[in-house]
């Protein structure tokens, strides 16, 4: 379920980023920075992803998925600084565990 995941996570990336044009988004992978820093995504853009992304994700398991609350947003380590922290966060909150 991971790489699936993985995949759903990259190719949001690359689809805001067509509206971007972040060259360090342009081939995302497990490292790149989604937010922190000065080559993450601005709160705007990392709001539009995170939305697309539960519908993308819903579609995939088939039953909603809530990626943005108050205890995601507080966690020491951000689950949104990379793609692979995001993938890791959505693989937990769909139940399938880290």
């Amino acid at each position: 379920m991971r790489e699936r995941m993985l995949e759903i996570v990259r190719s949001a990336v690359h689809d805001l980023n067509e509206e971007l044009n972040y060259p360090e988004l342009e081939s995302p992978n497990e490292a790149t920075t989604l937010h922190g820093g000065e080559e993450g995504l601005d709160s705007l853009s990392l709001v539009s992803l995170i939305v697309d992304l539960e519908g993308r994700v819903s579609d995939e398991v088939g039953h909603a998925v809530v990626l943005a609350d108050e205890k995601a947003m507080s966690e020491r380590n951000s689950p949104y600084r990379t793609v692979g922290s995001l993938t890791d966060f959505i693989v937990t909150r769909c139940g399938a565990g880290a």
